[in-house]
């Protein structure tokens, strides 16, 4: 079982799983678990915009199984945006929407013995996602569960590429004021998916100093304190995913490949509350990148064509939100 899929799935749900409502029943189960979930991941916020810069790095690479001269990555940065709306909320369940937009550009200093292709190369690529998300709340053995079906489509600036469907059920264990623990199953409906079907473990306990372990497997595991009076300070490691579409021309067809590669993210996060429910974050730290694969549209990462392997490098994040929330999560 590859863990890094597992990881890009469980990101993809909970970065579909939650939409935002601007008038809720105050106090209510659905008000709980969106402010909680909105709270955690920027992502999932009712707006949400982020500019990422990478270090120059080193990486290694293979294609079709031969090795090729490292070649480096000179400047690499992403623009991400997200919009989350609730279109209806009931009592036990919601019907939402959700937009993913990124922006990637990469320099790359390309030095291929025999090719035509040798110097810096300047790339761009768009990608986004859309989708409509049902939420249904009920009770099983006397412990609330939470369903979510999603329906998303994804693609480039060229075609829609993919339909994609998530299911998922979470069961709140214990949620007090110190401590919250859930379980979860997830259900992958993606061709390209390795790990269709693979269980969740979320757990937030408050200790006496006032810091908090915010663990959410396999997606991360963060230490935070509040600081400041309107900010709070995060350490520890979060994986994000990066994948994009890219189109050649051979012969008489065209072919569609996608790109994608599992980021481990370690370092500090400052969070400030800049009020009327926007807040600022900033994040540094080091990135390390296990792999990352090329392959056709309709084959899994297992069957890839093109494999990278970068060395680690620093990043930093800038970025800022939109959470009605942000103060009632507290």
């Amino acid at each position: 079982m590859d863990l890094n899929i597992k990881l890009a799935i469980y990101c993809a749900f909970i970065f579909s799983v939650t939409s935002i409502s601007f008038a809720q029943k105050k106090d209510s189960l659905s008000d709980k678990v969106t402010a909680y979930v909105a709270d955690k991941f920027p992502a999932t916020r009712v707006f949400n915009v982020e500019y990422n810069q990478i270090s120059p790095y080193q990486y290694s690479s293979k294609l079709l199984g031969t090795n090729l001269p490292e070649n480096k990555v000179e400047n690499l940065y992403q623009i991400k945006i997200n919009a989350n709306i609730n279109i209806i909320r009931k009592k036990n369940w919601m019907l939402g929407t959700a937009f993913n937009y990124r922006y990637l550009y990469a320099t790359t200093e390309i030095n291929a013995p025999n090719s035509s292709i040798k110097g810096n190369v300047e790339n761009e690529y768009h990608y986004h996602s859309t989708s409509l998300n049902f939420t249904y709340f009920s009770k099983l053995f006397n412990k609330t569960v939470i369903y979510s079906n999603n329906l998303i489509v994804d693609g480039s600036e060229k075609h829609f590429e993919r339909i994609k469907g998530l299911l998922t059920g979470t069961m709140i264990l214990k949620a007090n004021a110190q401590t919250k623990i859930m379980v979860g199953l997830v259900v992958n409906i993606d061709p390209s998916s390795q790990v269709p079907v693979f269980p969740t473990f979320t757990y937030e306990h408050k200790f006496k100093n006032n810091w908090v372990m915010d663990m959410v497997l396999p997606q991360r595991i963060l230490m935070k304190k509040e600081v400041l009076g309107n900010g709070r300070i995060s350490l520890g490691s979060e994986l994000n995913i990066n994948s994009f579409y890219l189109y050649a021309f051979t012969g008489n067809n065209d072919r569609k490949y996608e790109f994608r590669q599992a980021e481990i993210n370690t370092g500090i996060t400052y969070e400030h509350f800049l009020g009327g429910s926007f807040i600022a974050t900033f994040k540094t730290g080091m990135k390390n990148i296990p792999n990352g694969r090329l392959f056709d549209k309709n084959e899994t990462p297992r069957s890839y064509i093109f494999e990278v392997k970068p060395q680690a490098t620093f990043y930093l994040n800038l970025g800022i939100s939109f959470n009605p929330f942000a103060k009632n999560n507290k």
